[in-house]
């Protein structure tokens, strides 16, 4: 894969959207790749399938430029609850900090280690090297995006991944990696978001999938709360932030990943 260029900056260090292919961004999920309830173990088949149906969307053309995003799962969520810290709540101990990122790099080694064995150029982009929440815990999310997008323009794929984040006022909390899904679609202005779970869409009070969500109040009670299942958020947190977009975003299970990548509708379409 080649990327057409460098793509910009802007003048508060966000990616230009205009500069180069706008690219896909994929967000695959922690409960997918890991065995979510053994502490940082992969589901090595899971992670294998979901690094093969990339491989192949690349190979074939049928994405041009692609940024993706893994959660935690056994990894991070494990360490980041084991110590008490979320996206609401920070610690000021370095061991702890270095336990949740540690545990995110080992992680994000892994995933690139398996793109690479397949011939994806993935590289690695760490949160915590570059992101902060100056405002504290209820403030938007900093996150300079020009390594990300001059990455992109060299023809690599950046991996991201949840991590912690420099909190003002909480020494440091989690970002989610839902939450880098929306600041890279937003401002490497993506043309389509997936988010590859363990379930085949966001699912409704009879466990059948939504084909399509355009607003949040429509599906709100068959979500229920959104903290209600780790540390980073549930599914409600997901819908919320997918509807902030502008593109238009899929949440599909392993079966759809392939499909997205080839440009088709997968599980639950949100815009």
């Amino acid at each position: 894969m080649t990327g057409p260029g460098a793509a910009g900056d802007g003048a508060d260090g966000a990616a230009d959207p205009a500069a180069g292919v706008p690219p896909v961004v994929l967000k695959l999920g922690g409960s997918l790749i890991t065995e979510k309830d053994r502490p940082e173990t992969l589901d090595g088949d899971a992670l294998d399938a979901a690094c093969d149906a990339v491989a192949d969307a690349l190979a074939a053309g049928d994405v041009d430029r692609l940024a993706v995003v893994h959660g935690g799962g056994s990894f991070g969520h494990h360490h980041a609850s084991e110590r008490g810290v979320s996206t609401t709540a920070g610690t000021r101990d370095a061991d702890a900090v270095a336990a949740v990122h540690g545990a995110m790099k080992r992680l994000n080694a892994h995933v690139l280690d398996r793109l690479r064995e397949r011939g994806v150029p993935a590289v690695p982009v760490h949160p915590l090297s570059l992101a902060a929440r100056s405002d504290g815990t209820d403030g938007n999310l900093n996150l300079p995006l020009g390594s990300t997008a001059t990455l992109l323009g060299e023809g690599f794929v950046p991996v991201l991944h949840g991590d912690g984040v420099a909190t003002a006022g909480d020494g440091v909390t989690v970002v989610s990696g839902d939450e880098l899904v929306v600041e890279l679609a937003a401002g490497l202005g993506a043309r389509r978001v997936g988010v590859c779970s363990t379930v085949p869409g966001v699912l409704d009070g009879d466990g059948d999938v939504i084909d399509a969500i355009d607003a949040f109040e429509a599906v709100a009670d068959a979500l229920g709360a959104s903290d209600a299942t780790d540390v980073s958020g549930g599914m409600a947190a997901k819908v919320r932030e997918m509807l902030a977009l502008d593109a238009p975003a899929h949440v599909f299970g392993a079966e759809g990943l392939a499909p997205f990548l080839r440009g088709e509708d997968a599980g639950t379409r949100i815009d």
